[in-house]
């Protein structure tokens, strides 16, 4: 029979269950207060995966986050619920992207006639009118102060000066410095791939038709050139608009998913996406050596019409493979949004974002690789990077 003695009246075990629970408290106020426990805590919940299956509760300025299965059960039906709302919420929002589909298309027919002169003027297939040449830019004084000066010049050093001004066709070059310009361009371009793009005439954008899964398409348009008989090149970029049936919480508007590159109708030797390159190779019995030729992928701009294609039939890309992909959406987007649009100031620079603003990620997240990189063979000797033999090997139809 237990022993349920009295201390003043109170129970001893109620007595030994307050002064317990004194200590406790007193005990986690210690803990609590040392800042190397506090530091591990945070660690601790920087670590936990903010994902749907957990809620937060806060608790004397410790944050905790109680698993969604310890939920009382009818507060899990009531959170399920709104989870049904909120993927209805995904599919009106789907809904909503593609509206703006159809208006970029309609805006896109009435910036079309601008871009048009834009090529006019660009080519010099048309001189623009004083009217339309009339600029006031912010450093107006400073130009009207140097036509003064001009003014005061002997006018036979001024007819000189005249004469000897060179007055090209057009705007020479003028796509190809947008490419020198913008560092994600310039980065793809090799020193083969400049006298090429220096023909490049005009970028335009596509919009799929009414009613056609959403896409659109970078045409690129060359004037006649020694390289190849195209005179255009283009980049179908497919997209898509609705929530993923296995995650729809992830759905945050309009993707590029894929894309379809052109074929490349090179001239004779011009192929300047593959090399030709001499291999010895040694028989085993024989011990004789003999020298072959071999074509191999060559670094191109131009490797740009001959994309990566998504994996369709369930298999996943290598993290290579991802980022390749992942890379050409992304430039695919920046021509559609910023280049087209806005090409003359990327020509001028006015454009051109500084790199320094853009903050580098914190030390000691880069790894360092170590050993040497495979390279080719020791044998292996480039025969031209810019021309193929007789048969050019064409980029394929994606």
């Amino acid at each position: 029979m237990a022993d349920h003695s009295f201390s003043d009246g109170v129970p001893s075990d109620s007595v030994e269950a307050a002064k317990n629970a004194s200590n406790t408290e007193k005990l986690t106020d210690q803990v609590m207060q040392n800042p190397r426990v506090l530091a591990a805590l945070q660690e601790r919940l920087d670590n936990v995966p903010h994902t749907p299956s957990s809620y937060i509760e806060t608790h004397e300025d410790v944050v905790f986050l109680t698993p969604f299965f310890s939920l009382p059960k009818a507060v899990k039906r009531r959170i399920n619920a709104l989870k049904q709302l909120q993927v209805r919420c995904a599919h009106i929002e789907a809904k909503f992207y593609e509206e703006v589909h159809d208006l970029e298309r309609k805006y896109a027919a009435l910036y079309q006639p601008l871009f048009d002169k834009r090529r006019e003027f660009i080519t010099g297939d048309v001189e623009p009118t004083d009217a339309e040449s009339e600029w006031h830019s912010e450093n107006e004084e400073e130009e009207k102060l140097a036509g003064d000066m001009k003014s005061k010049v002997v006018v036979t050093e001024k007819a000189a000066a005249t004469a000897e001004e060179p007055d090209p066709k057009g705007i020479p070059e003028f796509w190809f410095t947008i490419f020198r310009n913008v560092d994600m361009l310039s980065e793809l371009v090799q020193e083969y791939d400049e006298p090429i793009l220096k023909h490049l005439q005009d970028i335009k954008v596509k919009f799929s038709d009414p009613g056609q899964p959403m896409s659109f398409v970078l045409e690129f348009h060359f004037e006649p050139n020694d390289y190849f008989t195209n005179s255009v090149l283009t980049k179908t970029y497919k997209m898509k608009s609705e929530p993923d049936k296995a995650d729809p919480f992830s759905f945050e508007g309009p993707e590029i998913v894929d894309c379809d590159g052109c074929t490349i109708d090179w001239k004779k030797g011009k192929n300047v996406t593959v090399k030709t390159i001499k291999k010895k190779q040694k028989h085993k019995g024989r011990g004789t050596v003999r020298t072959i030729t071999k074509q191999v992928p060559n670094e191109s701009f131009f490797n740009f019409f001959n994309p990566l294609k998504a994996s369709g039939d369930g298999e996943s890309l290598d993290e290579d493979s991802e980022f390749t992909l992942a890379s050409d959406f992304e430039i695919g987007h920046f021509f559609r949004e910023r280049i087209v649009p806005r090409a003359v100031l990327y020509f001028t620079g006015e454009a051109i974002e500084d790199d320094d603003n853009f903050e580098e990620g914190e030390e000691g997240e880069e790894e360092e690789l170590e050993g040497d990189e495979e390279g080719e063979d020791e044998d292996d000797a480039e025969i031209n990077p810019k021309k193929e033999p007789s048969q050019p090997a064409e980029c394929k139809q994606q």
